[in-house]
């Protein structure tokens, strides 16, 4: 905003009323709560897989099967997911300038990541239950 010279007004004056920064801070602690949570579960993920390397089919479902494996696979798919979508949310509002383009993106951006999760949590729980 380009300053006039005859005014009084402080830089801060000027930008009061011009919008509201209610939801920035909430939007940053869910990007860093669902970053620190997929840190346990990322590297609990990837030993699961190194330990399956080279097993049978069957192995890697039985250890899906169980209760507590079935319940980290859910929670690494759904955080993954939700982080991914937050993240991408705040790429599209920082550099999509046309309004319905963010609008329209940020719409497919969730729907994605919500069907994706719940392909993901779906096919956990059929496995585990063994449909």
């Amino acid at each position: 905003m380009a300053s006039n010279s005859k005014t009084l007004r402080s830089p801060l004056q000027i930008a009061r009323g011009l919008g509201s920064a209610k939801h920035g801070t909430e939007h940053w602690w869910h990007q860093r709560v669902t970053a620190i949570a997929l840190v346990p579960l990322t590297v609990w993920f990837i030993f699961g897989v190194i330990r399956h390397l080279g097993a049978d089919h069957a192995a890697f479902v039985a250890w899906l099967e169980s209760p507590f494996s079935a319940l980290m696979m859910v929670l690494t798919a759904v955080v993954t997911f939700h982080h991914a979508q937050a993240g991408l949310q705040v790429v599209i509002e920082d550099y999509v300038h046309n309004e319905m383009a963010k609008i329209l993106s940020i719409l497919a951006v969730k729907s994605l990541c919500f069907v994706l999760g719940a392909a993901c949590v779906i096919a956990v729980l059929k496995i585990s239950f063994g449909a």
